[in-house]
């Protein structure tokens, strides 16, 4: 588990009896799901409302460890597809737009049969999440978006995304970017070293090349809760609500402190904390 040097002891403790508790509500499993032509690696846990985790570009879902246990806790089902290419999934690389990989996650959804659900995702993961409500919109109650970049963002960013993630760079190299573009100063940036998966992120690349961001962006007119680290380089303060100026009441603005883009790793009980709250209200 991702642990920080500053209050790491703490943080430890949290995660170690989340997990416990969780563990005896409900075990985890890992199932593989039929989507078409792709078979999706699952991890689920807990018992009751459905949430849906969708991870970062390029990163295993395995990133949730800690916040799906914590939400398993909190009374909800939390379920994990790998993307493409991450864990056990695969599926046709070529030709692939978002339609795609939404389809995926629908495939998960509906074999649960306890939909609509929420989907949360990280990042890259929100786009996803988008288009799944977008096209399914029978399977989708509402969309957390975790540390979504602003609609536009420098394109500079982009490279720091592919250097962290880049298993042929220097470990030097790739601290570096992820220092610059997912974690604060003190928090430990070296656990995401780790958990990469460069076939689906290559996958993601091109799926987002090939579709374009109106297809996706207006998430199928659900209700929303946008998560925003108060340290985000993709998404500056003065863009925190931007979503709620293009989208109104639908949207919740949560700001999350003492975080960057990361999030997940960073502020996990708080994370927890908020999809919690904010699902009760739906």
């Amino acid at each position: 588990m991702p642990i920080f040097r500053r209050g790491g002891a703490l943080l430890a403790a949290w995660i170690c009896a989340t997990t416990a508790v969780a563990a005896q509500e409900a075990p985890r499993t890992r199932t593989m799901v039929e989507a078409g032509p792709a078979k999706i690696d699952v991890i689920a846990e807990g018992r009751g409302p459905l949430i849906v985790m969708l991870p970062s570009r390029g990163r295993d879902s395995e990133d949730f460890d800690a916040v799906a246990a914590g939400l398993a806790k909190a009374g909800f089902r939390v379920v994990r597809p790998q993307p493409r290419g991450a864990g056990a999934s695969t599926g046709p690389t070529e030709n692939v737009r978002m339609q795609d990989l939404a389809a995926d996650v629908a495939a998960v959804i509906a074999q649960e049969k306890a939909g609509p659900a929420v989907i949360a995702g990280h990042a890259y993961g929100n786009w996803v999440a988008r288009m799944v409500a977008t096209d399914h919109p029978q399977l989708v109650r509402g969309i957390v978006l975790i540390a979504a970049a602003a609609k536009t963002f420098p394109d500079e960013l982009r490279a720091v995304v592919q250097q962290s993630g880049d298993p042929k760079l220097p470990d030097e190299t790739r601290l570096a970017a992820l220092k610059r573009g997912f974690f604060l100063p003190g928090h430990d940036a070296s656990v995401w070293l780790k958990g990469w998966a460069p076939a689906a992120n290559r996958i993601q690349g091109a799926a987002a090349t090939a579709t374009k961001q109106a297809e996706y962006w207006n998430g199928g007119g659900v209700k929303m809760l946008d998560l925003v680290p108060d340290s985000d380089p993709f998404k500056p303060k003065e863009k925190w609500n931007e979503s709620r100026e293009e989208f109104g009441d639908r949207v919740t603005v949560k700001i999350i402190p003492n975080a960057s883009h990361a999030l997940i790793p960073e502020q996990p009980a708080a994370v927890v904390e908020a999809i919690a709250s904010w699902m009760k209200t739906l």
